[in-house]
């Protein structure tokens, strides 16, 4: 019997959410044969991963210090495999600032955009910000997930306060032009030439997919199909593709678009461990697709072994 290790927990802000990812995880990897044993990740207690000796571990860490690639990297000099990217495509997918420049270098359409750095930032350069790319805004931590740190805003005043709450995250924060539209995201699964499932539309009871709306429950639909044409859809499948292979991803991943009017798709961010809650994206995809949760965890440990 393969024995997997999940970890999840951790020190990040996205703590809570990785706990329930983790235990659901467990659950569906139980019910799929594993012999499955877990770690609450902490820097007291990694050496418990040698310790415990898995054949593969289960990533379901959210946030800095399991999605980042340092978990990665510690996993890799360890010699076990683990699902998910490796450590340079989750560098990358967990800073949304270098995922903004590949997707740059790569031609993948993006929404314009300036980064702001915390030393030498007067509250002067809002002018010069909003003179650039006009108003809305959207104003991002580039290092947090599930929206920690994000805003949208639609005058001066707002946009100095975001960036503010901003650096209460990181030293470098990103502000992109904002861009009307339906919010759609794409999973994906594979290695080498992944697989795009069913893509979701995403709903909200408040201004835009945020912690709040995303982990309580009647405060966001996923809506399988999206509603966008069918000309958009395959844009979405195309550009996802394209993004996950120059970004470097393997196993799973999920990207988010916001497709605006004329049916064009913008990349706003990659998830290099989307969430796996009984709320989340990829598993209500997978099932969609026809996919139980047991087989896509399944699946992703499979991809992982290989």
């Amino acid at each position: 019997m393969v024995k997997v290790l999940v970890l999840y927990g951790g020190t990040s802000s996205e703590r809570e959410i990785s706990l329930k990812s983790g235990k659901a995880v467990a659950e569906g990897l139980k019910k799929a044969g594993y012999a499955v044993e877990v770690l609450d990740v902490n820097k007291d207690n990694l050496a418990e991963i040698s310790r415990i000796k898995p054949d593969v571990v289960f990533n379901a860490l959210h946030g800095k210090y399991g999605e980042d690639g340092r978990m990665q990297a510690y996993l890799d000099l360890l010699g076990i495999p683990y699902t998910g990217s490796g450590m340079t495509a989750s560098i990358i997918g967990m800073n949304k600032i270098l995922t903004k420049k590949i997707l740059t270098c790569e031609n993948i359409p993006t929404a314009e955009y300036v980064v702001i750095k915390r030393k030498g930032f007067v509250p002067e350069d809002v002018s010069s910000i909003m003179d650039k790319l006009g108003c809305p805004l959207v104003v991002k931590a580039p290092t947090q997930g599930s929206s920690i740190g994000t805003h949208i805003v639609k005058n001066a005043e707002a946009l100095r306060e975001a960036i503010n709450d901003a650096f209460n995250y990181d030293d470098e924060v990103l502000v992109e032009k904002f861009i009307a539209g339906t919010e759609v995201t794409a999973a994906l699964l594979g290695n080498e030439d992944p697989v795009v499932l069913p893509i979701i539309e995403i709903t909200s009871a408040n201004e835009f997919y945020d912690y709040q709306s995303k982990y309580t429950p009647g405060m966001c639909q996923h809506i399988i199909p999206a509603r966008i044409t069918k000309k958009a859809e395959t844009k979405v499948r195309e550009i996802s593709s394209k993004v996950y292979k120059a970004v470097g991803c393997r196993g799973f991943a999920r990207i988010d678009f916001i497709v605006d009017k004329d049916d064009q798709p913008w990349v706003l961010e990659i998830n290099t461990i989307p969430g796996m809650t009984e709320m989340s994206l990829v598993p209500d995809a997978a099932r969609a697709a026809g996919m139980s949760f047991e087989e896509l965890v399944d699946r992703i440990v499979k991809l992982a072994l290989q």
